[in-house]
């Protein structure tokens, strides 16, 4: 199982959920082995929000097994947080969400509005700093063209789009099936570092995610965002949260680099790479945004980025560019954070989701673990 660890292995502070048969646990996972801590942390929110984190990570447990004898049994390695994500953080993701917008959703018409975009636009938007003086005389300049549009608001205006991906407990986790609507016909991957976030707003890890995204959906409208993002199964987050301590720290967030690969039934190979030293906004902007004084998370947060990541190639002869198709194999790595697989499926035919919070507080109390 090296593939899915970080290239320094079990160098950091790793921590995981498992389903065992008392049911989810909060793990540790070393080199010795991967241990149950639900004893000292009963959710992955508790333990984030304690005093130290890496302490509480690094108590005995119960070992598990190895790795390779519980990778089956991964979880996504959150619970109780909220699932919040940044859109339009990078200046080619911001051009791509126009596109759709453009395009009303038409794949078909994408590389012809990418042209007229980029000619209108006329200005290289990774060098304007959002909320600049020099945003806002882009911004009136684009007005006067009859060219503005929301996604040009949160990319280079004052405040950053933050929405809800998916409701706490609701994301899957490293190995299992991702989901698309059966109704999408233009849709990607959207692999991102996912910030873990205290509930006093202090960022105390990462680790990986894949903010699947249905193009056509929200390029008909933005209103449609939540059917755009928000769908069985359309949020994965894993394999890992490695904590802060002096194998890892915001740095290496700042400076991470996540590759995408997907391979598909058809033979079909897509490889990308999104870099955070190339976003616009900060990691600890965007949390600012996220939560503080106007809006609280008492059980913390996990915040998806966003991506540089957004696919053009071609799938097919005489076709219009990429979208999923059933049976994809997803992989996103980052050297500091390991690798994130699942497979695409349609969301009707994904796992459902029935084990909500009030299943896991029910579950923790019979096994004793509430105080």
């Amino acid at each position: 199982m090296a593939e899915i660890l970080p290239e320094d292995g079990f160098a950091g502070t790793l921590i995981g959920r498992v389903q065992t048969p008392a049911g989810p646990s909060v793990v540790a996972v070393r080199q010795d082995g991967v241990f149950d801590i639900s004893a000292r942390a009963p959710t992955v929110a508790d333990l984030c929000n304690a005093a130290d984190p890496v302490a509480v990570a690094r108590s005995k447990g119960e070992r598990l097994g190895s790795l390779d004898e519980v990778v089956h049994a991964l979880l996504a390695p959150i619970d109780l947080q909220a699932i919040k994500a940044a859109g339009v953080t990078f200046a080619v993701s911001l051009l791509e969400r126009l596109i759709e917008e453009h395009a009303k959703g038409d794949l078909s018409r994408a590389e012809s509005v990418r042209k007229e975009l980029n000619a209108i636009i006329g200005v290289d938007v990774t060098a304007i700093k959002p909320g600049s003086p020099e945003a806002e005389a882009l911004k009136k300049t684009l007005v006067a063209r009859g060219a503005w549009s929301p996604y040009l608001e949160v990319g280079i205006g004052p405040y950053a789009e933050i929405f809800t991906k998916a409701p706490p407990m609701s994301a899957v986790g490293y190995g299992a099936e991702i989901g698309i609507r059966p109704d999408s016909d233009w849709n990607n991957p959207e692999p991102e570092v996912t910030l873990i976030v205290s509930a006093s707003g202090k960022i105390v890890g990462a680790t990986l995610g894949n903010d699947v995204n249905l193009r056509d959906m929200e390029g008909r409208s933005a209103l449609l965002l939540g059917i755009a993002k928000d769908n069985n199964a359309s949020c994965s987050i894993g394999p890992f949260v490695r904590l802060f301590d002096a194998t890892f720290t915001l740095d290496d967030v700042r400076r991470a680099k996540v590759d995408l690969e997907v391979t598909g039934p058809d033979q079909f190979r897509l490889r990308g790479s999104s870099d955070l030293s190339k976003i616009s906004r900060d990691p600890t902007d965007l949390v600012a945004h996220a939560m503080g004084k106007l809006h609280q998370y008492p059980d913390g947060m996990a915040l998806m980025t966003g991506t540089l990541f957004a696919p053009t190639e071609q799938r097919k002869p005489g076709g219009h560019g990429f979208t999923h198709m059933v049976g994809d194999l997803v992989s996103i790595r980052s050297p500091k954070l390991g690798t994130l697989t699942n497979r695409v499926n349609h969301c009707d035919k994904t796992a459902p989701w029935t084990f909500g919070t009030s299943a896991l507080m029910r579950n923790l109390a019979r096994r004793g673990l509430l105080k």
